[in-house]
């Protein structure tokens, strides 16, 4: 639908959520020259009005608010208007994505999902980065992909936007991990054995729930993982130096100040485990180490006792 970056399409956008990551992509795509119409819970205002004539929605509201969100605005949703999903976690109570929350209450609604290390911060700054918008409906991706991108966010396609949501998730977990070892001082080595394991671990979960086992190596399995496991802008990095240095799980998102996805999302990848019968070594240290059962030593001296085995991607 649109040719040189010259003629551009200029879209009537409801953006719903102004956390960090929802107000860097209202500013991105303004300069572009999109109409935004923005809402966030913190103004009070009804949802609902936001939804008037417009072209795209787009969901970048914490994993939290979802499920409410989407059961609010499932009866007023416009015929035809697609959903892309911003938000990164697991649902603790249904055990799913965020898209396939709102698929529950919009399923006749096309719908895709932007994912990739796309860390707010680095982005309000004009510094490059790229993600990828993933949906079954390939013309759909590949409209979003030429309709909002931006000189300084470069978009891909795929067509597994599960696969997408569960590396996206996952990864937060395995941030949390990589700054705990950083913050016990562990070294180079621990950490990027830390993060070959967590990538084998997000890869059992993507592939038991149906995603496609090359999104691991893409933009929102490793890419997203080096980005987030590895900056102090990211707040599930921060949330395990503080959990490294004795803070409790209330104490370390007191410090952030902000949502930090991970501790749900672990909690939400054991149950799912425990259920199918899935080893998740890494999420299940966390777990312990939120729940006060373990301390952060103990946590990693956990993980190094286990048992001898041969190295795999677990598929």
């Amino acid at each position: 639908m649109a040719g040189d970056r010259e003629e551009q399409v200029i879209l009537r956008i409801t953006l719903l959520g102004l956390g960090a990551w929802g107000s860097t992509l209202a500013d991105l795509w303004r300069a572009q020259g999109h109409e935004l119409i923005t809402w966030t819970r913190r103004t009070g205002e009804s949802p609902q009005h936001s939804l008037s004539g417009t072209e795209l929605v787009v969901s970048a509201v914490a994993m939290a608010g979802v499920p409410a969100l989407a059961t609010q605005l499932a009866p007023s949703w416009p015929e035809g208007v697609p959903l892309l999903s911003c938000s990164k976690g697991i649902d603790p109570a249904q055990l799913c994505s965020a898209s396939q929350l709102w698929e529950r209450q919009l399923p006749g609604a096309a719908m895709a999902a932007l994912s990739g290390p796309n860390l707010a911060t680095e982005l309000a700054r004009g510094l490059p980065a790229a993600s990828v918008i993933a949906s079954t409906d390939r013309t759909l991706a590949l409209r979003l992909q030429a309709e909002l991108r931006t000189p300084h966010l470069r978009l891909y396609t795929n067509q597994d936007p599960l696969g997408t949501e569960v590396a996206g998730a996952l990864k937060n977990v395995m941030a949390i991990a990589a700054g705990i070892s950083d913050g016990l001082g562990l070294g180079s080595n621990a950490k990027a054995s830390l993060l070959t394991r967590g990538l084998a671990e997000t890869g059992l979960v993507l592939k038991a729930l149906g995603g496609q086992p090359s999104t691991l190596y893409g933009l929102a399995g490793l890419g997203d993982l080096l980005a987030t496991a590895n900056s102090p802008l990211s707040r599930n990095y921060r949330f395990g130096l503080l959990l490294a240095g004795g803070a409790s799980e209330e104490g370390a998102r007191d410090q952030i100040g902000a949502t930090v996805e991970g501790p749900a999302t672990a909690r939400a990848a054991l149950k799912l485990a425990d259920r199918e019968g899935w080893t998740l070594p890494i999420c299940r240290q966390v777990v312990q180490l939120l729940e006060g059962r373990l301390t952060a030593p103990a946590a990693v001296q956990a993980l190094m006792d286990r048992e001898p085995r041969q190295e795999e991607l677990q598929w």
